[in-house]
């Protein structure tokens, strides 16, 4: 890989980690902000909720302008939207005696600007690079620093708040600022090489798409968005009873919370560069990941020790991270360029769907009991390892030059059922 690519691909690298700050580094804050703002656990869920559901309607559309006028033209605006949405969070919850509405104000327009930003970064790694080993290599990275992100988040997010509990709010304008300068600098997007299709034309080939492929994509989106609802769940769910029921609270509470997310980093990083182009093996490593996350998820339902508890969820974010660099390797490589923004979007709106539901959701379970929230968890995570196992079912690979190849076609397509 080329020294400015390898720029290119740290400066790309920098939107998830922006955005993963902006979102869970409010995770281990949340019970200090319901009190400060004396409201109930659900509507403060509705922080990480209200941020999440925008973007689950903007996705989609961010996706089909970066097909149609380029990548980098809808991320830049994307994060201004991002950080002045920070702003407005951050000016509230300093200034304002009553700032619970301005608050959910600001993090809609974080969520708006989020959706241009991180969903858009996976087709512009698919475009940048030509074979499908350094597609994975990078999608790796990328989800690396995602899942890098999640790991450092609850720590500052709790060592900030250790100062003033808004100071978290301040921080996500100031991290898209740095992003916008990275991307700005050493982010060049391929030239199209044809003129971009007609809508009509577009939406047909969408059709088509969803028509020949749509049971491992929509496999692949349920998956996406189970993940991300059992992880925030649980997060959720953690950040509560740490300060509940063990009586820890601050840096140390934002330490404890890092434990599942470094597993879920360090077997994100190592299953991108693991898994190269061999499609069986990203479909054997989503599989295995989310019977691992299941099973134990499970396991986790007979012990309330501490220790047991962090034991087992570390063993949950390993299980998570091996299953997310295949999933995205498998849609991005598996979609033309032409509609992977459009496709790849949609993923992620699938992806913030399970944000936003986790939160509130748990809120709901935490009221019943520990096992309850356990035995929901895993049964949804082994219900998405058996969708993996039997509907996304990888084939020998189409040659290059073999019947149905297209001109120009640089071969990445799986052959999918």
């Amino acid at each position: 890989m080329k020294i400015n690519k390898k720029w290119s691909l740290l400066s790309l690298a920098s939107i998830p980690l922006v955005m993963t700050l902006g979102n869970s580094m409010l995770i281990p804050v949340l019970p200090d902000i319901e009190k400060k703002l004396n409201i109930t656990p659900f509507q403060v869920s509705m922080i990480i909720t209200v941020y999440s559901v925008v973007a689950i309607l903007l996705i989609p559309i961010a996706g089909y302008l970066s097909d149609r006028i380029g990548r980098k033209k809808v991320i830049i605006p994307s994060l201004i939207i991002a950080g002045a949405g920070g702003i407005v969070t951050g000016w509230a919850s300093w200034k304002m005696n009553d700032p619970y509405w301005m608050i959910l104000a600001g993090r809609l327009l974080q969520g708006i600007g989020s959706s241009g930003a991180a969903p858009v970064v996976l087709p512009l790694v698919g475009d940048m690079f030509k074979s499908e080993e350094e597609v994975s290599s990078g999608l790796g990275l990328i989800e690396t620093s995602n899942t890098f992100g999640k790991v450092l988040s609850p720590i500052l997010g709790a060592f900030l708040a250790s100062f003033f509990w808004f100071l978290p709010f301040w921080l996500i304008p100031v991290f898209c600022a740095v992003s916008i300068i990275l991307v700005a600098m050493f982010v060049k997007s391929p030239k199209k090489q044809e003129e971009p299709q007609k809508f009509k034309e577009f939406l047909q080939s969408v059709k088509k798409i969803f028509k020949n492929d749509g049971r491992w994509l929509f496999s692949i989106f349920l998956i996406g968005g189970i993940i991300m609802f059992v992880l925030f769940g649980l997060l959720f769910y953690l950040s509560n009873v740490l300060e509940e029921r063990y009586g820890i609270k601050g840096v140390m509470k934002g330490l404890v919370l890092a434990v599942p997310l470094l597993a879920l980093s360090i077997s994100s990083y190592i299953g991108g560069k693991k898994i190269g182009q061999n499609k069986k093996i990203m479909k054997w490593c989503c599989t295995i990941g989310l019977f691992v996350l299941g099973g134990m998820t499970f396991l986790v339902t007979f012990t309330e020790n501490i220790y047991m508890l962090l034991a087992g969820l570390f063993v949950c974010g390993a299980g998570i991270g091996v299953s997310l660099p295949s999933l995205d390797a498998l849609i991005t490589e598996g979609i033309e360029k032409e509609e992977r923004g459009t496709i790849t979007s949609l993923y992620s709106s699938m992806r913030f769907v399970g944000v936003a539901a986790g939160p509130p959701v748990y809120a709901v379970l935490m009221k019943s009991s520990h096992e309850v929230v356990f035995y929901t968890s895993g049964g949804i995570s082994l219900f998405a390892a058996a969708v993996s196992l039997f509907f996304i079912k990888p084939e020998k690979e189409k040659e290059k030059n073999g019947e149905g190849a297209k001109e120009g076609d640089p071969g990445l397509k799986p052959a999918l059922e």
